[in-house]
């Protein structure tokens, strides 16, 4: 199942931007001939994943650091080959052609995108399109729309082959590795799976992100250990002050509380809003006036953000999941994926 043309990805990453902007640890080496995925008996090559990822564009690939963007290239065009072949697997025992299969499974399961639908997602959507009119964006709503809703169908038909037959992908991701903080954290020590958050509290797209990390600790629980870092981002003025503010919070033991009461209302973030926020959480206000007004974690601030500059972040939030960097508000997919893969790791 193919991807969107360059071109067409590269109008759909316009539309769908994910994150507010402003040394790496590698895997170890794998070789052309090293399998980095079966499919059942068969196997797949590194050098058959590059023969397909490397005719990629880098440009569909923002900012991402080199290792990173190699990686994601070599991922999806591994998702497209064990598709491939489950598809050939299924259509062979079926005694069918690959193309007749998928047009039965996935092609008449796809619902066509109306004029409504376009314009139902232009309305909801208007800080995505930058002020453009519906007429100009039209078109590449409705690819963005036809490309999600085949990924979705696909997606769900290749996973209902995958419990057919077994797949293990093996494809090293690249890592880095960041600096130890003493940052707010959820979990036990000793969980399998560390995700580390680099957050600004104005930012958009780390309100939009929240909900999903909430979901991810709902559903791991004990198995993950949550640190929260800061990134506070030169672009948003009160960013930096309530960075300070949720330190001056922890000082009281309510640093998760008060986070919370942050993104819940981002537009309550000037200097009076962070103290009120405090009292209102019953927090001694004379203490934490003080904390905050003399700026008591400047410096633990500045040592996050450092701590993120050396990870690569370049936007909020930014996340690492045993190291695996996740950039943007991802779905809750995206994290499941990689934890998944990682504890899949852990107990080989």
């Amino acid at each position: 199942m193919k991807r969107l043309t360059v071109e067409g990805f590269a109008v759909a990453v316009a539309l769908l931007l994910v994150a507010c902007r402003s040394s790496a640890q590698q895997a170890r080496f794998q070789g052309p001939n090293d399998v980095v995925a079966t499919v059942g008996s068969s196997t797949i090559t590194l050098a058959d994943v590059d023969q397909r990822a490397l005719e990629q564009s880098a440009g569909s690939f923002g900012s991402m650091s080199l290792a990173q963007a190699l990686y994601e290239a070599r991922r999806a065009a591994l998702e497209e080959l064990v598709g491939e072949k489950l598809i050939a697997q299924e259509a062979k025992a079926r005694g069918v052609e690959a193309s007749a299969l998928t047009d039965q499974e996935i092609n008449t399961k796809i619902t066509p995108v109306t004029d409504a639908d376009v314009a139902t997602w232009y309305q909801a959507n208007p800080g995505r399109v930058q002020g453009a009119s519906l007429e100009q964006v039209r078109a590449p709503i409705r690819q963005l729309l036809v490309q999600e809703r085949t990924q979705a169908v696909y997606g769900t038909y290749i996973d209902s082959l995958k419990r057919k037959t077994p797949v293990r992908v093996t494809l090293d991701p690249p890592r880095r590795t960041v600096a130890a903080a003493d940052g707010a954290v959820q979990g036990p020590a000793n969980a399998p799976i560390e995700l580390i958050e680099f957050s600004d509290f104005q930012c958009p797209y780390c309100l939009r992100a929240h909900p999903v990390i909430k979901q991810v600790l709902s559903t791991y629980g004990d198995k993950i250990r949550f640190v929260y870092r800061n990134y506070p981002l030169p672009n948003h003025p009160n960013a930096r002050p309530a960075a300070e503010a949720a330190q001056c919070a922890a000082e009281q033991g309510k640093f998760w509380p008060y986070h919370d009461r942050l993104f819940a209302d981002q537009s309550k973030l000037a200097n009076d809003d962070l103290k009120r926020t405090a009292a209102e959480l019953g927090m001694n206000a004379g203490q934490f006036n003080a904390c905050f007004d003399t700026h008591k974690y400047q410096a633990r601030i500045e040592a996050d953000v450092r701590a993120g500059n050396e990870a690569g972040v370049s936007g909020t939030p930014a996340f690492y999941v045993n190291g695996r960097m996740l950039t943007g508000a991802q779905p809750f997919e995206v994290f499941k994926r990689t934890i998944d893969e990682e504890l899949e790791r852990k107990s080989r």
